[in-house]
């Protein structure tokens, strides 16, 4: 295929991120939401008096689905060149993907509140680990999935 306009060329390039760019990219967003999804949370659990079961899945649950909303939107806009399109399909494939590192995450976090021992920083340890288990899950699937950029290649 030969391109006839050069600067769509450069303009296409400059606003796909090979792959380092794209995990700093993910990793800077990652960083605020996790910002926002922890403020949540510890609003939740410490202000709001969520810190019992079960209202302490409650709260994971509402900063996970705060925090993650906030990840799509900005990933969408400025990670994956492939998010800048628009189809059911890829709605599709986000919720069901939020939807599985949802249960990741409320889960996670629940099954360390019953394995590391009760501190102050109890609740905030738990929640990175959960964090952490859904983020990985989250990069890999958005990349190769949901923000997938169609193949270069010719046929």
């Amino acid at each position: 295929m030969v391109a006839t306009d050069p600067q769509a060329e450069a303009t296409a390039a400059q606003s796909t991120p090979g792959l380092l760019g794209q995990l700093i990219r993910f990793a800077l967003i990652g960083g605020f939401c996790a910002l926002v999804d922890l403020g949540t949370y510890t609003l939740l659990t410490q202000v709001a008096g969520m810190a019992a079961s079960p209202w302490v899945d409650v709260a994971r649950a509402i900063s996970f689905i705060v925090g993650t909303t906030t990840a799509f939107f900005l990933n969408r806009k400025f990670t994956f060149a492939g998010g800048r399109k628009d189809g059911k399909a890829q709605i599709g494939s986000f919720v069901l993907l939020y939807t599985v590192t949802f249960f990741v995450a409320v889960g996670v976090n629940q099954l360390m509140l019953n394995v590391l021992p009760e501190s102050a920083w109890q609740h905030t340890l738990c929640w990175a680990v959960s964090q952490a288990t859904a983020t990985v899950i989250n990069f890999v699937m958005l990349k190769w999935v949901v923000f997938r950029e169609p193949s270069t290649e010719e046929n």
